[in-house]
């Protein structure tokens, strides 16, 4: 496992916790954060064992966007440069995206720019309520371009219209009202949530769920024609007929817990 200079990785039985590790910064990401968050969540989405994913972050802030020095040197940067470091932040952002298992933002403090690419890349995000959100690259002349795939699945096109535009700071209650988190809890009822989220995914079938996040990606936003039909078809049969879909139906039917449950650790 690699060693990591600016996040944790844990992984303990089914789950592995990534954790945003420099609190004096806000946890604010650089170059070097970049390629560590891509790395750990590479090593735990290909973990055998791992079930589930829980991305959180040490100190009051979950993650201010861009580390200040960072922006300094990107300052004097080529348009050649600027390409190559967006597209590092854009791979990193698609690891999360495309993790094979599933994603859930653990969010215990405030979380501006770059961070809100962070929570939207995540299946699941649960906030507290004392959270501040922002966009607010425009306020420096710039456009929350490589997040802006994740945000806008994540809030939609018209949240996105008013708070890209205006980069105003919005609660964790308006978060929750436009769907860019799932839930808001009090602090000392963060944890036990994520658990429940945790115990909700390491119940399913791991084959099942990992079939569900590319259904979505295959399914939304596309038109309901004879070919998507075609592909909804082909896949409950591709399901119905592997090794865990026989083995979960079978379960239900025989009243017993399915082998995925007694593999757990």
């Amino acid at each position: 496992m690699s060693q990591f200079t600016t996040l944790e990785l844990e992984i303990e039985g089914a789950v592995a916790r990534i954790w945003l590790n420099r609190p004096e910064l806000r946890n604010a990401f650089d170059d070097v954060v970049i390629r560590e968050l891509d790395d750990a969540f590479s090593q735990a989405g290909a973990a055998a064992d791992v079930r589930v994913i829980v991305l959180g972050a040490n100190g009051p802030a979950f993650c201010a966007g861009a580390n200040l020095n960072w922006m300094r040197r990107a300052a004097d940067f080529t348009h050649e440069q600027n390409l190559a470091d967006a597209g590092g932040l854009a791979a990193m952002l698609r690891t999360i995206h495309e993790s094979p298992k599933p994603v859930i933002a653990r969010v215990q403090g405030d979380v501006y720019a770059g961070g809100m690419g962070l929570v939207a890349a995540c299946d699941v995000a649960v906030s507290v309520d004392t959270a501040w959100y922002c966009l607010s690259e425009v306020k420096i002349g710039l456009i929350p371009a490589t997040i802006s795939p994740y945000v806008l699945r994540a809030m939609g096109t018209r949240a996105a219209q008013r708070y890209f535009l205006t980069a105003e700071r919005f609660t964790a209650a308006e978060a929750h009202r436009i769907g860019f988190v799932h839930e808001v809890v009090a602090a000392d009822a963060l944890d036990a949530k994520v658990a429940e989220l945790v115990k909700a995914f390491t119940g399913a079938s791991p084959a099942a769920v990992r079939a569900c996040k590319q259904l979505i990606v295959d399914v939304a936003g596309r038109e309901i024609d004879d070919a998507l039909i075609a592909k909804t078809v082909q896949g409950i049969a591709d399901i119905r007929a592997s090794e865990e879909g026989r083995e979960g139906v079978q379960a239900f039917l025989q009243k017993r817990k399915p082998s995925w449950l007694g593999e757990q650790k």
